[in-house]
């Protein structure tokens, strides 16, 4: 029989419950101190890992501090700047923009609104939900790989777009929850619900999963054998 939604909601919320327990350290990894420096290290890290974007933004950050500096950029010079994040080229094409709409349409200030941020360049959901979450405290889902991958093995959602995930998620969550379960489902599929091995026996949530491709624990020899 399938699930309620009252069920579901009631297995999510002691998901989140589950996760707080097994991973009170989670939060954004990304290294930030205001609005501005969030949305460009989200920008950056769009296929490229947290720790390779913080290495770039420990020094990208004392250069461009502004949105006119984004604005004013040395393409060429960016380019090389973050070189090691790769898609370089477009990314930079994307900071630049970012910089140039700021300063045009907001005063230089990154705006606190969904439709304000999608409409910078550069710009899509899960970015202006990362911002909206961390940098201005307003609840957001924010889809990467990690939760679309682990709420589909969960059972919390189940879609081929990410948008449809971040969708039914809203139905799912309690919305004071969205940015904190958001670094939960992030943070279990880093360290434990991976996409190739993951590690099931250990898992904090395996009473509450439904996924068929639960990998087992080991089989303990049997006394004697070798």
């Amino acid at each position: 029989m399938a699930e309620t939604a009252q069920a579901k909601k009631a297995r999510a919320k002691k998901i989140l419950a589950r996760l707080k327990h097994a991973y009170p350290d989670a939060k954004i990894a990304l290294r930030f101190r205001n609005p501005l420096e969030l949305l460009a290290a989200t920008i950056l890290s769009a296929q490229c890992t947290d720790e390779r974007v913080n290495a770039v933004t420990a020094t990208l950050f004392k250069r461009y501090r502004s949105a006119a500096d984004w604005a004013s950029a040395d393409p060429a010079t960016l380019e090389r700047e973050i070189h090691s994040t790769g898609f370089f080229k477009a990314k930079a094409r994307a900071l630049m923009g970012m910089g140039r709409a700021l300063a045009e349409r907001h005063g230089g200030k990154v705006p606190r609104t969904l439709e304000e941020l999608t409409a910078l360049p550069g710009v899509g959901r899960k970015t202006a939900n990362v911002v909206l979450g961390n940098a201005f405290g307003i609840p957001a889902i924010a889809v990467d790989t990690h939760v679309f991958r682990v709420s589909q093995r969960l059972g919390l959602a189940r879609a081929n777009d990410p948008e449809r995930i971040h969708d039914q998620l809203c139905q799912v969550l309690s919305q004071p929850e969205w940015t904190q379960a958001t670094h939960l489902l992030i943070t279990h599929g880093r360290r434990t619900c991976q996409a190739r091995k993951p590690d099931c026996p250990r898992c904090a949530v395996r009473p509450l999963c439904p996924w068929p491709g639960r990998t087992a624990a080991p089989r303990r020899p049997k006394p004697g054998s070798s």
